[in-house]
């Protein structure tokens, strides 16, 4: 046995080979056996290389099946990327293995995706050894096409065309070429070099041409991929390759119809080039086929795709003079093209062709037109069964933690936690040790909600665990306790931290549901909300602390569930809640009698950088320079001992979390106090180009409450964000107010002008989710935010890039709605005079008005 493990683990196949080699079929298999074992033992032990090779070789002289063979193999430890398959093929043949294509079948059923050449090479020199077809799986083709384009491992390598021509699996392979998602993106990497990104369309190209590969099979295979769509990058390599094949006009008018489709429904650049083919081939389509094609490209957002159409459409009209007139319909669908000149120049060749325009008359109704609102959903039941909770840390485990998951874990954990301790403990062990769920017991972590549930899991799963964590909860809730069980009347207030006040408050209540732990058939969270966004209806409440009886109330949790209460006055309610004589049934009637969150003021400041580091100080100078954020302060009289009503704008880079996602469930009913603790997050999603800092913004639009300035800034923001996703976040929240009446577009389009113009924020990125927002029923709420977003973008100099596509949107929705309002600066621009877009589109938005 040691003959054999000793030259597996130090990486010798011939060693492996030799020790092999005298032993019957019934030892082999035994030897197996102990060959799986030792490697499934070996967990922190990756096989690489030489020792990848050795493994190879041991699994082929002793297991019994392919599938035993790949099964190992294709472990995560195992990198095959340099294994090299000539000894395996050997050990295979001294053995008289038959199935070793099986192995490398299976094999490349397991090509790890991250890795896309791990593995490839060895599969493939086992194929060829069998002399066997290679698969055609996608994982498969994607290595193939891969390793066209990798550097040579043993050297120079000869020249593309001839590899590709000798290359035994390019019959087989190369119609799934066109089929695979990506693949386009290995192709792209050329001839290994890094020489020549196109080499591998130049060689397809060439074969093509010397007829050692079928030319309709590319050109077919080109149109389908570009058809399918994918990544711009990957789609790259095939409109090479179709530029090289140069279909002939006979070539073209047989595939005319894919070219239409790609003229109206490709991206760009696809689109592009089925334009320029089409009219580089004559009469290649039917003309009401392209005139319907022209019409659907005329109303395309690209300028360069449309004013090509244009030019198109004008060439035809005066080659087929009988055609004429229709020709000059079709370039009338221009008359709405955001770009001016676009515009002036499709109506005059128009006009010139013949297409006379017919006066439409509309009555426009000034007024949105989105569905009411729909009432926030309810949040899932309670988690009641073991099975079902372990389920759920699992989804969740290795993710960021939802706000609405976050509650019912919890609430769930102190149920079955403290009810079926034993068997939520024996099936949530194993979910913990497969994620790694590791303690944290930094100054860092005290106040960090995924490093608190992880200790909240751990303490679940081990009473040592429990043990230990007990002292840090007990600390932490000491320090953070309040006098009084009423977060807004007297008493000392929490010490300050340099965390934000919500999430402070969710990380001492994990340390709170952590004490309870010790407790038996707890009923669960009063602070369980009832609502998606986090709120608790009132009823509930009192319910809950009904029958909570005489037994003892958890301050955090009581706390947390009146903060979720919604605002106003429950006279018969609160009558109710006092007459059940408990602590808390007290603290529910004094707030809804109407002692309970107040109103802070809001007040609009100007933050700057935080200060330069000793010495070089890259950070620093990435920052933005400045940034609008808003500051809380409460009320006169109100003992803010939570610090949710008080908050003064840190510097920009005085980053301390990015957990925004969890602060609308805090205060549902206050809008304007959790925007204002949300904004840095949302504004650095448009400065700093973070990604996913304005999603919570739909959830808060959903919650109640005023939202002042805070909430306006924190839209005009999420429209100019980095990433769409945020963008569409930001266009979900404004429909979702707009719906509801809460939208104050004309503050929130004040803002954004203000923003854009002192160089804050690119306004390019908000004029698609403002069309957006249009094209789903708010044009009146888009056109009075652009009416005061307008004057600070015209006051300026040289108004930024974006601002002529403003002004054109305005003047859509201007005449959409058939409200007049007047742009202060508007005249001035258009007294410039001159040819730009700029005065075009502000003569446009004038005449508009004047309408």
């Amino acid at each position: 046995m040691r003959e054999f493990f000793k030259p597996l683990v130090s990486g010798r196949p011939s060693r492996v080979r030799s020790a092999l080699a005298e032993l019957d079929e019934p030892v082999r298999r035994a030897l197996g056996e102990a060959l799986v074992a030792h490697v499934r033992q070996r967990r922190d032990a990756w096989w690489w290389n030489a020792e990848a090779t050795a493994l190879a070789v041991a699994a082929v002289g002793t297991l019994s099946t392919p599938a035993k063979v790949a099964a190992l193999l294709g472990r995560r430890s195992v990198w095959l990327d340099d294994a090299d398959p000539a000894p395996v093929v050997e050990a295979a043949r001294e053995r008289g293995v038959t199935w070793l294509a099986d192995v490398a079948y299976k094999l490349a059923d397991r090509l790890p995706r991250d890795r896309m050449l791990a593995g490839w090479r060895f599969v493939a020199g086992l194929l060829l050894a069998e002399k066997a077809p290679p698969p055609t799986g996608d994982d498969f083709v994607r290595g193939w096409a891969a390793a066209q384009g990798s550097p040579d491992p043993r050297g120079t390598r000869p020249p593309t065309v001839d590899r590709l021509r000798a290359d035994p699996f390019l019959d087989a392979l190369l119609p799934r070429l066109f089929e695979v998602d990506g693949v386009g993106t290995e192709l792209a990497r050329g001839d290994g070099a890094g020489t020549d990104a196109d080499a591998l369309p130049r060689a397809l190209a060439a074969l093509a041409a010397e007829g050692r590969l079928d030319r309709s099979v590319l050109l077919n295979g080109v149109l389908g991929r570009l058809l399918r769509g994918d990544r711009p990058g990957a789609l790259r390599p095939f409109l090479v390759l179709h530029d090289l094949l140069a279909p002939a006009p006979d070539e073209v008018a047989t595939r005319s119809s894919a070219y239409l489709r790609l003229l109206t429904d490709g991206p760009g650049p696809v689109a592009r080039l089925a334009q320029r083919t089409l009219r580089q081939a004559g009469d290649a389509a039917e003309p009401e086929a392209l005139w319907e094609a022209a019409r659907t490209v005329l109303a395309r957002p690209e300028k360069a795709l449309v004013r090509a159409q244009v030019s198109w459409l004008d060439r035809l009209a005066r080659q087929h003079p009988d055609q004429a007139a229709e020709i000059g319909a079709v370039l009338a669908v221009a008359a709405d093209h955001p770009d001016a000149g676009l515009r002036e120049r499709a109506l005059t060749l128009a006009q010139r062709h013949g297409h006379r325009p017919v006066a439409v008359t509309t009555v426009a109704e000034a007024r949105d037109d989105l569905p009411p609102p729909l009432p926030a959903a309810d949040a899932p039941p309670p988690i009641d069964d073991v099975d079902e909770l372990v389920e759920e840390v699992a989804a969740s485990l290795g993710r960021r933690w939802p706000a609405l998951t976050t509650e019912r874990v919890m609430d769930g954990l102190v149920r079955l936690g403290t009810a079926d301790r034993e068997r939520l403990a024996a099936a949530l062990l194993p979910v913990v040790r497969r994620e790694r769920v590791g303690a944290y017991d930094h100054p860092w972590s005290v106040f960090k909600i995924s490093a608190q549930m992880h200790g909240l899991l751990l303490a679940v799963c081990g009473e040592a665990e429990a043990a230990i964590r007990r002292d840090k909860w007990s600390t932490l809730l000491a320090e953070s306790r309040p006098r009084a069980p009423f977060p807004f009347r007297g008493g000392a207030p929490v010490p300050a931290t340099r965390r934000p006040a919500p999430v402070q408050l969710a990380c001492t209540r994990l340390a709170e549901i952590g004490q309870r732990l010790d407790g038996r058939d707890d009923p669960g969270l009063l602070s369980a909300p009832t609502s998606v966004t986090g709120a608790i209806e009132p009823v509930a409440l009192y319910e809950r602390i009904a029958a909570l009886g005489d037994r003892p109330v958890w301050r955090w949790d009581l706390a947390q569930a009146l903060l979720r209460l919604p605002a106003g006055v429950d006279g018969p309610l609160a009558e109710r809640a006092a007459t059940l004589r408990t602590p808390a049934g007290d603290e529910l009637a004094r707030w809804l009698r109407g002692d309970a969150v107040p109103a802070p003021a809001q007040q609009v400041v100007a933050v700057g950088r935080r200060a330069r580091s000793a010495g070089y100080d890259w950070g620093y100078d990435q920052l933005p320079e400045g940034r609008t954020l808003v500051a809380l302060t409460p009320p006169d009289g109100v003992e803010d001992r939570l610090g949710l009503l008080t908050l003064t704008p840190r510097p920009i880079g005085r980053w301390t979390d990015s957990w925004g996602d969890v602060w609308p469930a805090v205060l549902p009913g206050h809008r304007g106090v959790v925007a204002a603790h949300l904004l840095p997050e949302v504004a650095g999603a448009a400065q700093e180009d973070s990604l996913g800092h304005a999603a919570a913004l739909p959830v808060l639009a959903e919650c109640t409450g005023a939202g002042g300035p805070a909430l306006d800034l924190a839209l005009a923001y999420g429209l100019c964000a980095r990433h769409e996703a945020d963008r569409v976040a930001a266009l979900d929240a404004v429909l979702i107010l707009a719906a509801a009446g809460d939208l104050d577009a004309p503050a929130t389009g004040g803002h954004l002008g203000a923003l854009a113009a002192g160089g804050q924020v690119t306004l390019t990125r908000a004029v698609t989710p403002l069309r957006d927002a249009v094209a789903a029923g708010a044009p009146l709420s888009v056109w009075l935010l652009l009416a005061a977003a307008l004057p600070p973008l015209l006051a300026e100099p040289a108004p930024p890039r974006g601002t002529p596509d403003l002004l054109a949107l305005a003047a859509e929705t201007a005449t959409a709605t058939g409200v007049r309002i007047e742009i202060p600066g508007l005249a001035d621009v258009v007294a410039r005079g001159g040819g730009s877009r700029l005065v075009a589109e502000a003569r446009r938005l004038t005449a508009a008005l004047a309408a």
